[in-house]
């Protein structure tokens, strides 16, 4: 009799996750499935990820290099992107900066072989919005993707809550933004930080409150990330006017209506 071939570690995640997933599936707001853009140049790995996509009733595009993945990108307009950073033409920092120089907001999950604070940080501010290295557990990575998907209101519908500070507010349900008459595009991360504050209003909120309520995981400290998006929202929602978000010296951030 031959021998059985040994264990899957990988490939028994995915039809474990195929078998024991107990939450409901998710789709857009319309019915229609969610679509991934699946950016890697292993063909193993773009294999068995595709294959646990799939057992949410997801739809995904796979792209092996930085060019095949701009022009998926704009064929099939995804709902959430995973990027590889390293890619034969060009590394997935690059094709990620071009998206959101073109206004695309889409949530951006990097994967990397590396994994330092530093590297993590990179892969943040270049626009992404989720990070993992390699290996990885399948189920860890649904789980994040399906976190990407509620934070961009995508997929899961809200409360329909509207926050409103000054002239600023913000839709929790149609993930709209807009200061006075003027409509303001938001990243992912962006728009979470801004609601944050919202939600907090005349509130001094640390760097430490910060990462762990937007961010949700250990960064060791490095409030640099804080300070950077904050400089990225005031460009946005400060920009020509009178400015909302204060810096409180040694303590941290608060947002007020302009005087």
């Amino acid at each position: 009799m031959p021998a059985l071939p040994p264990p899957d570690p990988i490939a028994d995640s995915v039809r474990r996750r195929a078998v024991l997933a107990k939450l409901p599936r998710i789709s857009r707001l319309d019915g229609t499935a969610i679509r991934v853009l699946l950016v890697d140049d292993e063909d193993t790995l773009t294999t068995l990820v595709s294959l646990a996509l799939s057992y949410e009733g997801w739809l995904v595009d796979v792209a092996h290099t930085g060019q095949d993945a701009l022009r998926a990108y704009r064929a099939n307009r995804p709902d959430v992107i995973i990027l590889d950073i390293m890619l034969p033409d060009t590394d997935g920092l690059s094709v990620l900066r071009h998206l959101r120089d073109n206004g695309s907001s889409t949530p951006t999950l990097f994967l990397t072989a590396r994994d330092s604070v530093d590297d993590r940080i990179i892969g943040l501010t270049a626009g992404g919005d989720d990070y993992m290295t390699k290996p990885f557990n399948l189920e860890e990575l649904v789980a994040r993707l399906r976190g990407l998907l509620r934070r961009a209101v995508q997929a899961a519908p809200d409360d329909g809550s509207r926050l409103v500070v000054g002239d600023l507010s913000l839709d929790e349900t149609s993930y709209q933004v807009r200061r006075g008459e003027t409509d303001i595009m938001l990243t992912t991360t962006e728009f979470d930080l801004l609601r944050y504050f919202m939600r907090n209003p005349m509130r001094v909120l640390s760097r430490a409150q910060i990462l762990d309520e937007v961010w949700n995981y250990d960064f060791a400290g490095r409030a640099s990330i804080v300070d950077l998006y904050v400089s990225y929202l005031r460009k946005k929602i400060d920009a020509d006017r009178a400015p909302m978000l204060q810096t409180v010296r040694g303590v941290g951030y608060l947002l007020r209506a302009a005087e």
